[in-house]
């Protein structure tokens, strides 16, 4: 008995020293990188939710950091790479233009597990994931397609990267599966968060015509002029209504603490693998936020009705007959476009207005 007290006591004396199996005693040091400031009420401030319930959840056995307004390129790499330095042995890395920097550094500390969002790339020690973010604007089409009254959509767009397009296409298809005169218009912005050029590219749509403004840039600014102008709008990754009570029909909800925890507990439970998500409603990685009390029941029922059925995989937004922007079927009656075919579309459907930038 005396022998084993006596072995407890030095394992513990070596944990604090942080000797012995590695991490023992010591809490998990966990990185986020993001793209946009944690203020945003949009993307990176949903990414850094999920951080917040990471810490909820596991207490001091997790140290969490996160660098903010992080740039795409030689910044990404220079800021994971410290992460992993520094003694981070998990690193969420939440834009897509941080995919290779993410790959780089992963294959330089083989020891550490990274996360990479919304790419492609994995190996050993990097995993993906990404939500099926293209099944809210689907949904929301609906709702877009059966409010509008000129029957011009706008959408502000970031980068005309697959993401986007999925996300452009689906709102389109949405709201002409109910409108079939409802067209889609977008303006890129090229920026995941610029207030000033998102205020101008909202601002130009509704002064074409545009009476419902979607958007997947991060900012609360689309919906702020929406709201001035007297027009709908449709947050994004957050909810929106605080800026816009009047104007947010609902907003386009992204969900990423449940996957926080879940990546978490596996790291430290040993079970941690590199993975490759990607969820949508059937996973709670998206949702829609309330829809404004003067939405209409019979329209809300209807959005309602369609996230039902795509949760239950009974509706796929991508299933065909659809036709690409020169009235051509692209996707037959009895096909749908795949998850290879998702990943890399470059193509705008029957209904959106404009070319993709070459």
């Amino acid at each position: 008995m005396m022998m084993r007290r006596g072995f407890l006591a030095a394992a513990a004396v070596a944990a604090a020293l942080g000797l012995g199996p590695a991490g023992a005693g010591e809490p998990l040091k966990i990185g986020f990188v993001y793209v946009g400031p944690v203020g945003d009420f949009g993307y990176s401030f949903q990414h850094d939710q999920g951080r917040k319930a990471v810490e909820a959840r596991f207490g001091d056995r997790v140290r969490t950091t996160f660098v903010e307004k992080v740039a795409e390129g030689a910044d990404a790499e220079r800021v994971i790479r410290d992460l992993a330095a520094s003694g981070h042995k998990l690193i969420f890395s939440t834009s897509f233009g941080f995919m290779n920097a993410t790959a780089k550094v992963a294959k330089q500390f083989p020891e550490v597990k990274f996360e990479h969002a919304t790419g492609y790339q994995r190996g050993p020690n990097l995993a993906t994931y990404m939500a099926r973010f293209y099944e809210t604007r689907y949904a929301a089409g609906i709702a877009a397609g059966r409010l509008t009254k000129s029957n011009r959509l706008g959408f502000v767009a970031p980068f005309p990267i697959p993401e986007m397009v999925r996300s452009i296409n689906a709102f389109a298809l949405g709201a002409r599966s109910v409108n079939p005169k409802a067209t889609v218009h977008v303006v890129w912005v090229n920026a995941w968060y610029d207030p000033g050029r998102e205020r101008a590219a909202a601002e130009m749509l509704i002064a074409q015509g545009a009476d419902v403004i979607a958007q997947q840039s991060d900012s609360a600014a689309p919906v702020q002029v929406a709201e001035e102008k007297g027009v709908w709008a449709i947050g994004q990754a957050s909810d929106m209504a605080r800026f816009a009570p009047h104007a947010q029909l609902t907003s386009f909800m992204e969900i990423w603490s449940d996957y926080y925890v879940s990546r978490v507990q596996a790291v430290l439970d040993g079970t941690w693998k590199p993975d490759d998500t990607w969820g949508g409603f059937d996973r709670k990685m998206v949702a829609l936020a309330p829809f404004n009390p003067r939405t209409p029941r019979a329209v809300v029922a209807e959005v309602e009705a369609a996230e039902a059925a795509i949760r239950t995989h009974r509706l796929n937004p991508f299933a065909g007959p659809i036709r690409d922007q020169d009235g051509k079927v692209a996707v037959p009656a009895g096909h749908a476009v795949d998850d290879a075919d998702l990943l890399k579309m470059n193509w705008f459907v029957e209904g959106v207005v404009g070319k993709l930038p070459k």
